[in-house]
């Protein structure tokens, strides 16, 4: 009782140790309720509110505990509450008691619970003279009482230390006569003393044991604990990180005060990871209506200050690079202008970024041509194309690392798809507006498409020289065939020619041109009734030459 007048805050812990005494000594846990209920009734007599106060929250805690039974508690709101000793004093400290037991009496006694709950929307809606901290505390307690005291705990987690069965329930009510029994503050002898003690230390050792396995759990439970892994599913230490990053950008005048706040931020590891510092500049400047320079040289400004930031905003920008179909078009203008201002201000090695782009068909999508659209435009609104093409066109050093956007270095002409990505982004530099920046790409891709047809012509002569081995065994074998012919025909020469005379003659006009052809066909328009043999003679003729020219 000494240590918890001097020590309120300890109430709920020191209930807890008593109903633990309770449940194995229940003459000591009614002998602490006596007195403490003693001890309220002498003071509260006496107008002490510094120890009524301590009295009736440890009264109210051991309530709680079941230690002591709610009809005490019940009493002493009912003397708070009554109409002639109601004032701002005792109104305090029975919304204190409520804070306690609200939830213990909504539980085990509602009835009661209600009857005190309308007792105090009555005093709030007549009584003037309420201060206004407790009409905020009255107005409290109705909205937990509107919602059941859904969220408030009864025991405290860990405190509540006795199975239901081995709890001890003392009635104490203010009315009755009350015995403080204190001649046991001082010694006597005890005739019984050993056979007393042998009980005590049996207890003791009962008690204990029972500690000790209680111990025993506690430490599985905990090394089980150990292995679990618990994660924050709701983000909240990195929503609270976002949010002052946020709020330091946008309080501060100049990007110089920026980056000098967020540095100090990292300083103090109020900001323990790089990541997130500059994920929420790239953030921020991409939720703006229209595109600020701000955040590009808050970013610049952190590259020139270590290292660490350039690598840094390297990975970020092929992050941002590979996962930006999911922004929309503001986000994509003011993302490639972003990039492209730290780009064009030589804070970022282009061999480091561009290294792994490919500009073609493939490996692109619209959102990404058209970042890299805003990021080329960005780069020659600072510099200027002159500039822009001495640097990604006429660099030695640079050239080798951008062959997927300017394959114009190291070409291998074996590589089927080198035209076509050489055609695609030289059409795609021509249509926003940049095909200066391809003449030597054309100029590769003259080369590409004469070596190709070189690779044709090559393979077409091939197949010729043997086409026309095969074909010249073929002619002197139907030469020989019309000498042979010819000759026989000259000695049987008659006007109705036979059919074999008009085989031999056919085979004779295999090597005609297409000339003899048209002047066939205009001796027919002459002729309106040819005769039966030049009709012949024309379409074997035509016969011929198609097989020819097959």
């Amino acid at each position: 009782m000494k240590n918890q007048l001097n020590n309120i805050n300890k109430s709920a812990l020191l209930a807890s140790l008593i109903s633990v005494i309770n449940s194995k000594l229940p003459e000591i846990g009614e002998l602490l309720c006596s007195r403490l209920v003693l001890q309220f009734k002498k003071n509260y007599m006496e107008n002490n509110y510094k120890i009524v106060k301590s009295s009736i929250i440890f009264i109210s805690n051991l309530v709680k505990f079941e230690v002591l039974s709610e009809i005490t508690i019940l009493q002493i709101l009912q003397l708070f509450l009554d109409n002639d000793k109601l004032n701002n004093t005792s109104l305090s400290l029975s919304i204190e008691v409520l804070k306690i037991v609200g939830a213990y009496l909504f539980k085990n006694s509602k009835k009661a619970l209600i009857l005190i709950i309308d007792r105090l929307r009555v005093i709030l809606q007549e009584n003037t003279k309420v201060s206004r901290d407790n009409k905020k505390e009255i107005d409290r307690l109705l909205r937990l009482n509107r919602s059941n005291f859904k969220h408030v705990h009864i025991i405290e987690e860990g405190l509540d230390l006795v199975e239901d069965e081995d709890k001890e329930i003392h009635d104490i009510a203010l009315n009755e006569d009350i015995e403080s029994s204190d001649h046991l503050n001082y010694y006597c002898e005890d005739d019984k003393y050993s056979e007393n003690e042998e009980k005590y230390n049996s207890m003791i050792e009962e008690i204990l044991e029972e500690s000790e396995d209680e111990k025993e759990d506690e430490k599985q439970v905990v090394k089980k604990e150990d292995k679990v892994v618990i994660t924050d599913m709701s983000k909240s230490e990195l929503l609270e990180v976002q949010k002052l990053v946020y709020l330091t950008i946008m309080s501060s005048m100049s990007s110089d005060e920026a980056v000098h706040k967020l540095l100090k931020l990292c300083q103090t590891k109020q900001i323990s990871n790089d990541d997130i510092l500059i994920d929420m500049i790239i953030k921020c400047c991409s939720t703006e209506k229209t595109y600020s320079k701000f955040y590009s040289q808050i970013a610049i400004k952190l590259i020139n200050k270590n290292k660490k930031w350039h690598k840094l905003f390297i990975q970020f920008f092929k992050s941002y690079y590979e996962k930006i179909e999911n922004f929309d078009s503001q986000q994509l203008r003011n993302l490639g202008k972003f990039f492209g201002n730290l780009f064009a201000s030589d804070s970022i090695d282009l061999t480091l970024a561009w290294n792994e782009i490919k500009l073609n068909e493939e490996n692109t999508n619209p959102p990404k041509r058209i970042m890299l659209k805003f990021i080329f435009q960005e780069m020659i609104e600072e510099l200027g194309i002159n500039e822009v093409k001495e640097r990604l066109i006429n660099d030695d050093y640079l050239t080798p690392h951008i062959t997927g956007i300017f394959p114009v270095v190291n070409v291998d002409y074996n590589d089927e798809d080198l035209g076509d990505d050489l055609r695609f982004s030289i059409n795609y530099f021509t249509a926003i507006g940049l095909g200066v920046l391809t003449d030597e790409m054309r100029e590769v891709l003259k080369d590409v498409e004469e070596n190709y047809e070189r690779g044709r012509s090559r393979s077409r002569s091939s197949s010729r020289s043997s086409y026309s081995r095969s074909i010249g065994s073929n002619e002197s074998f139907s030469r020989s065939r019309s000498r042979s012919r010819s000759k026989s025909r000259g000695q049987s020469f008659s006007r109705s020619p036979s059919p074999r005379g008009r085989q031999s003659s056919n085979e004779n006009n295999v090597t005609l041109s297409r000339t003899p052809c048209r002047e066939l066909a205009k001796g027919s328009k002459r002729s309106r009734t040819p005769s039966r043999e030049s009709s012949n003679i024309k379409r074997q003729t035509l016969r011929n030459v198609l097989s020819e020219l097959k």
